[in-house]
């Protein structure tokens, strides 16, 4: 292959960063997330330590979202597009890394946005404990987390389908908690109760969680519910 000049290596790099820009929806979301961002920082008279950690928190996602393109790209050039469980998993990867670094932009961003709004994070805290809704959000948040890396542990069902613990009867349930702490109305608890426990048996029914896994995610909902409210309503 013959060396490219300096002039053509840019020419390339802006070609490649213009393709995946035009080609992947998720590249040019993050782009117009980020620009906005990087505008409403302008705006608010973010100092320069706060715009760089700002930048490279943006080019960190823009550059996740490219590394994944190529990714996928160079794994569909090396099977001929023919299914193979190892691309399917170098795929997942890539897509995981996009995931990682959006999240951790959304963190990093909240958290420089908030300082300059004159948002205290202790405050917030304070009106979480406070909130009905938001401990509930929580809870469900954190089922999520506790059901999805059960399943990774134990190499069962997928992260979002099948698998121990089930998911379904974990949020029903926790949501027959919650209700049962936040109004301790009989009939409304037992009718939530029906509710939760259709959910679960339909999961069986549907043959896509055995007995024990819907148990053991209703058991999972309860706990975690009854917990997060102990801690939060201290």
């Amino acid at each position: 292959m013959q060396k490219q000049s300096l002039a053509e290596s840019f020419n390339a790099a802006i070609e490649g960063f213009v393709y995946v820009f035009k080609s992947q929806r998720n590249m040019r979301l993050h782009f117009l997330m980020g620009l906005f961002a990087f505008l409403l920082g302008i705006i608010l008279n973010f100092g320069y330590i706060e715009l760089m950690i700002l930048c490279l928190t943006i080019a960190f996602v823009l550059f996740a979202e490219m590394f994944n393109t190529a990714i996928e790209y160079t794994v569909d050039l090396v099977t001929s597009k023919e299914y193979h469980p190892l691309a399917r998993i170098v795929k997942d990867i890539g897509a995981g890394a996009v995931l990682l670094s959006a999240m951790t932009a959304a963190i990093i961003g909240y958290i420089l946005f908030a300082s300059r709004a004159g948002i205290r994070i202790e405050d917030n805290i304070m009106k979480i404990r406070g909130s009905s809704w938001h401990i509930t959000f929580i809870i469900f948040i954190i089922i999520l987390v506790i059901v999805v890396l059960s399943k990774l542990f134990l190499n069962k069902g997928t992260p979002l389908r099948g698998g121990m613990p089930s998911g379904h009867s974990a949020i029903a349930f926790s949501i027959w908690a919650v209700i049962s702490l936040l109004y301790p109305n009989g009939l409304v608890i037992f009718l939530v109760f029906i509710l939760a426990f259709l959910v679960a048996r339909s999961r069986i029914s549907g043959q896509i969680h055995t007995l024990a896994e819907v148990f053991i995610g209703a058991m999972v909902g309860v706990l975690v519910a009854v917990l997060v409210f102990q801690i939060l309503r201290i």
